[in-house]
């Protein structure tokens, strides 16, 4: 099991650090290392899905594509599985072996590996994330799952997925509105951007009455900020959090206020020095004994 679990290498390295994953790397890895003898043929019967995946409904054109394709080249690429208790659970792979069952087959080359139940999880959810459109819903419920199960930093979360902080809050957002809401979400009657001002409402009833006049009225997303924002309406507190202060440079700004007499700031790497007129320059320079005069 040790050698099987080598074998993954890099790849599962990349799963558990703040590095971005690429599941198409990752399946390469392991049919690379995989000899033509350890590839298996497995009863499509005694496949199950794997539990975590996010994805309850495929695509049926895409679906019939590759069942088109199976039919006439077979299955090209073997799929990665785990041994269960009763068969097989499907740790990649899973819209080959429905389309191999449509296109008539019994058995698809497969190859068993060890997993944990965190790493089924993982390439599960980023599988879909890289490979299918999640729908927002299952995108967002992806998300949670990942945060909550391998305990990572929503910034941490972006960076393996490779989405912007700001587009994993968003999403995450959708899942405290109402579920009629959700659905409205789901059928395209409201967008990303109104389910996103939505999401920053506390009260439900006044979220159910914005989202049904935003589907009657036809309001874009502009419309509803306005209306959010001249009406009277619960809206969630958001806590900031402060950065740390690294106290030596706190001690160096205090320092720097004194000498020059006025509010320098020392952070992120930058000294900013502010001035109000061509004359307070002047003094700056002078104190910090800069001459712009040339001889």
């Amino acid at each position: 099991m040790e050698n099987k679990r080598k074998a993954l290498g890099r790849g599962l390295e990349q799963l558990f650090s703040n590095e971005a994953f690429n599941i198409d790397e990752f399946e390469k890895s392991i049919v690379e290392t995989t000899s033509k003898e350890d590839v298996v043929q497995v009863n499509l019967s005694e496949l199950r899905s794997n539990p975590y995946q996010p994805r309850k409904v495929f695509d049926p054109e895409k679906l019939d594509e590759l069942t088109s394709s199976i039919r006439e080249y077979g299955v090209i690429e073997p799929i990665i599985v785990k041994k269960s208790i009763k068969g097989f659970e499907i740790v990649a792979g899973e819209r080959r072996s429905l389309a191999a069952k449509k296109a008539g087959l019994e058995t698809i080359p497969a190859i068993v590996r060890e997993f944990t139940d965190e790493e089924m999880m993982s390439i599960a959810i980023l599988e879909n994330i890289q490979r299918e459109n999640l729908n927002i819903i299952e995108e967002a419920m992806a998300y949670k799952n990942m945060l909550e199960k391998l305990h990572l930093t929503q910034e941490e979360l972006s960076k393996k997925v490779g989405k912007s902080r700001s587009h994993i809050t968003n999403i995450l957002g959708i899942l405290c509105l109402p579920k009629s809401v959700q659905d409205m979400v789901l059928s395209n009657k409201l967008s990303m951007g109104h389910a996103r001002c939505l999401s920053k409402l506390n009260n439900e009833e006044q979220i159910l009455n914005m989202a049904n006049r935003v589907v009657e009225e036809k309001l874009s997303v502009r419309d509803l900020e306005n209306a959010l924002s001249e009406g009277d309406f619960e809206k969630k507190i958001v806590i900031k959090k402060k950065e740390p202060k690294d106290e030596r440079h706190v001690h160096i700004q205090r320092i720097m206020r004194e000498k020059i007499g006025t509010l320098v700031k020392v952070n992120n790497k930058n000294i900013v020095i502010p001035f109000d007129s061509d004359s307070d320059l002047e003094r700056i320079l002078e104190i910090i004994n800069i001459n712009l005069n040339v001889d």
